[in-house]
């Protein structure tokens, strides 16, 4: 959003590093300072469309098209009320439709078409299934309850593990000053020979940082990889690891009745691949070929001329 300008004043970025866009619900974005003065008074007109606008519905301006900010604010204005799950339908064709025309209305409503049969078609929804919106909103609000807590929780871990560091890293250090302090006192008042005490402490430094290196590391995640305190624990568990005989794959055998399909490479040798396009560099690139488009056509062509049986 570095080059982007307000469309009132025409204050960029690069004259001013502070500069703070906001949006509202009709998506024409204005600069802090222009919404400040626009709406001193709490409301006012949008300068581009003049629809009646109130100050403290301005919000922080995320993404630098004006009109992707207008369509997630309708995108969560519309799911507050179609809030259906797939397990609420009896199929998954339904539920796509449903999905369908959830769609359907956010667009109109980003791109300002058939406004008024949109909204009556929101309101006639609403009415309809009344019950159901009232009863997925109080799951919703389980759910969340239930993330909250989860999130506290894994908080207060936090909170016990950071402790439990604090309190190691203190008990290190008192450790090595009181091993100081006893070799100082060996030092001082043994009859020892003195290159004999330092190397006996040199020697039992050695061997404590030994036995630390063989303490197994502290385990913070599953097999899996997934860290501890991201999911409560009684309702995942960690993925056993399956110490058996690695998969091996046997790639399917067709045999088929009837004429022999062409292959690889009869593609350029017969003449098929001249009747399909060469492939461009950006298809290249995400793996398309023109043969793979060759081959498929012939074997759908092919498909009714013989029975094919998989052997496994």
């Amino acid at each position: 959003m570095d080059d982007f300008a307000c469309p009132r004043c025409r204050t960029t970025k690069f004259q001013n590093p502070s500069l703070k866009m906001m949006v509202n619900v009709c998506g024409h974005g204005l600069c802090e300072s222009c919404v400040d003065l626009l709406f001193l008074k709490g409301s006012g007109a949008c300068p581009d469309c003049k629809i009646p606008l109130r100050r403290n519905n301005f919000r922080v301006q995320l993404f630098e098209d004006a009109l992707v900010e207008k369509e997630v604010d309708i995108r969560k204005r519309v799911l507050r009320d179609f809030n259906k799950k797939e397990e609420d339908f009896n199929s998954l064709a339904e539920y796509n439709d449903y999905l369908e025309e959830i769609e359907s209305i956010i667009y109109n409503l980003t791109n300002n078409i058939d406004i008024v049969n949109t909204n009556k078609r929101i309101e006639q929804y609403k009415k309809e299934n009344r019950e159901q919106i009232q009863k997925s909103k109080g799951r919703l609000g389980r759910d969340e309850y239930e993330i909250e807590e989860l999130l506290e929780l894994e908080k207060q871990m936090n909170e016990v593990r950071k402790q439990q560091i604090i309190i190691e890293e203190a008990e290190a250090k008192r450790k090595k000053i009181r091993e100081k302090e006893a070799l100082i006192d060996e030092l001082m008042f043994s009859n020892t020979n003195a290159k004999n005490i330092i190397e006996t402490y040199a020697q039992q430094v050695k061997e404590s940082k030994e036995e630390e290196a063989r303490k197994p590391p502290k385990i913070t995640k599953f097999s899996s990889g997934i860290q501890f305190g991201r999911q409560s624990q009684t309702t995942f568990l960690p993925v056993p690891n399956d110490e058996g005989a690695l998969y091996h794959y046997s790639p399917l055998v067709f045999e088929t009745v009837g004429p022999v399909p062409p292959s690889e490479e009869d593609l350029t040798v017969k003449g098929f691949i001249k009747h399909v396009r060469s492939e461009t560099e950006q298809e290249r690139a995400g793996g398309f070929k023109s043969n793979i488009a060759c081959m498929r056509a012939l074997q759908e062509a092919m498909m009714g001329l013989y029975y094919c049986k998989a052997v496994f």
